[in-house]
């Protein structure tokens, strides 16, 4: 693999120990033969393995060893040693044709966490990975590269997903995912809650451990140990790419840059930050570009698939002003149209709207993590909606949304999460406007289990429709979106379950929608 160098500010940020950790887990420093690993007597590979941030020459791959992942401290079970993890990647599944090999170190800086990041591999193509450590083989991972540059594939198939509360039910939504004949995935957040855990709606009383809301890097790791033992969910991971960033509840609910919710002492809100940043690293096939600096993290990147689709991932969380008029629903909150006010900061909006004028893709994909289409809940003539999305940035949207309309992006489409509601509509360039164009189009995508079952059609999504005429659907069961794009039209299918309380529900796709190459909006 080719050496990349990491930036100063990583390598202070980590100091001596830290740096040289990351260097051993992603294989850019000689693993040494003084790492070997011990004999252990129980599978280390509990957690699952994944691959992610797909481009044209390679991926990375992750695993975490862990023979204990509910060990009190954090660690997993494991000593605290430096401990040899080899790799291999095939072209075929039953690994005749290795075509890259390797050894990285897993240290316990990190939690024996792995990131190997693999170069040289053909675009467009399929392969397979397996880790060894201890005497213990991994399962067999599948992953994909995106198209070359400059090429223009014939399609794209991926799903998108977010909200995933363990306590509130079975993640079956997954199982059918890792079913689907998909390209990647994409997560936009909330792949964890912070909340302690004692009963849930699937009847479970947790072990104590879990009881206390997470705060520390130990208690962190044993949330991710907890939500990963779901087989849906690591069977997914290991079906396909996954591109990831985080929402609120990786850390606190409806923080706010520096500012932690309910106006609590913003004192200690840093290292909790960065524990929770750390955590997120040690448990996703991310790159070396987003391993954390203490509170710090840089996950707004993009990743290209040919010339058919740009994924623009953004960061809504880490640089925004914090929520106007005490955050909540509001009708008459004069703040929210400040034209001062940032959701992105402005580095972040600069980068994007550079990519708007640059970018050469069919499709404009802005992954994005709380709705940005308006949604109110007046029917009336009056316009009341949610603080904490970008209906409490309204300057910074209408700038956003007016610049892809003047730069000429040919296909601008936001994937969103967080709402525990499907919705398709409409993107406005001024939703005070009456008679304001449709620039784009916004799919928001509910939760995998956040809410419980949920249901097809509630008294909010009612009023919704009847309040934001921009709305063409609603649903607000569990699931997951779905997508086909090609040169000619984007289709999103809203893949539902009807229950998620017990296990075993069947999914369906409940409906479609379409947007057409250029011609902004959705289409049913």
């Amino acid at each position: 693999m080719a050496v990349r160098p990491v930036s100063r500010r990583k390598m202070l940020g980590l100091g001596g120990a830290g740096a040289a950790a990351l260097m051993l887990g992603t294989g850019e420093w000689s693993s040494g033969s003084a790492h070997a690993a011990p004999a252990m007597p129980s599978d280390p590979f509990s957690l699952g393995i994944a691959s992610g941030e797909p481009r044209w020459d390679g991926v990375v791959l992750w695993t975490r060893l862990a023979p204990d992942p509910f060990a009190e401290d954090g660690r997993g079970g494991m000593p605290d040693v430096p401990v040899r993890v080899a790799y291999e990647v095939a072209s075929d599944e039953r690994f005749s044709r290795v075509v890259r090999r390797g050894t990285v170190v897993a240290t316990p800086e990190l939690a024996h966490s792995v990131h190997p990041e693999i170069h040289g591999l053909a675009p467009d193509r399929v392969y397979w990975y397996r880790f060894r450590a201890g005497g213990h083989l991994s399962p067999v991972g599948r992953t994909r590269t995106t198209p070359a540059p400059g090429t223009m594939p014939r399609d794209l198939r991926f799903a998108f997903a977010s909200c995933q509360a363990w306590q509130d039910g079975h993640f079956t939504a997954y199982d059918h995912l890792a079913d689907e004949d998909l390209d990647l995935v994409v997560h936009l957040g909330d792949y964890l809650y912070e909340y302690g855990v004692k009963t849930n709606k699937r009847g479970v009383v947790t072990d104590p451990k879990f009881h206390t809301e997470t705060v520390s890097l130990a208690r962190y790791r044993l949330q991710y140990g907890l939500y990963k033992s779901e087989a849906p969910l690591r069977r997914a991971h290991a079906n396909f790419p996954w591109i990831m960033t985080f929402d609120d509840h990786e850390v606190e609910n409806n923080w706010a840059d520096g500012i932690p919710e309910n106006g609590q002492d913003p004192a200690p809100f840093p290292a909790r930050r960065a524990a929770a940043f750390q955590a997120l690293y040690e448990h996703a096939p991310l790159r070396r570009a987003q391993l954390p600096a203490g509170p710090d993290v840089q996950m707004y990147r993009r990743l290209p698939y040919g010339r058919l689709a740009d994924f623009t991932m953004l960061d809504t969380r880490q640089y925004r002003d914090d929520q106007p008029c005490g955050d909540g629903v509001s009708a008459d909150c004069a703040d929210r149209l400040d034209p001062g006010r940032t959701l992105l900061g402005a580095r972040q909006r600069d980068w994007v709207l550079r990519g708007f004028r640059r970018s050469p893709a069919r499709w404009q994909v802005l992954g994005n993590q709380a709705p940005m289409g308006q949604t109110d809940h007046d029917p009336g003539p009056g316009t009341t909606v949610w603080l904490d999305p970008w209906d409490g940035y309204v300057a910074e949207r209408n700038r956003l949304l007016a610049e892809a309309d003047a730069t000429g992006v040919r296909n601008l489409v936001v994937i969103t999460g967080d709402r525990h509601q499907n919705y398709a509509w409409d993107l406005k360039r001024d939703y005070a406007d009456p008679g304001s164009p449709t620039v784009g189009a916004e799919f928001v995508g509910t939760s995998v289990t956040s809410g419980g079952d949920g249901a097809d059609m509630t008294a909010q999504g009612e009023t919704f429709l009847a309040a934001n005429p921009h709305m063409k659907f609603f649903n607000g069961q569990r699931g997951y979106v779905r997508v086909h794009a090609d040169q000619e039209r984007w289709r999103s299918d809203f893949r539902v379950v009807p229950y998620v309380t017990r296990p075993g529900a069947p999914v369906s796709t409940r409906a479609s929608a379409v947007v057409e190459d250029g011609r902004p909006g959705v289409q049913l």
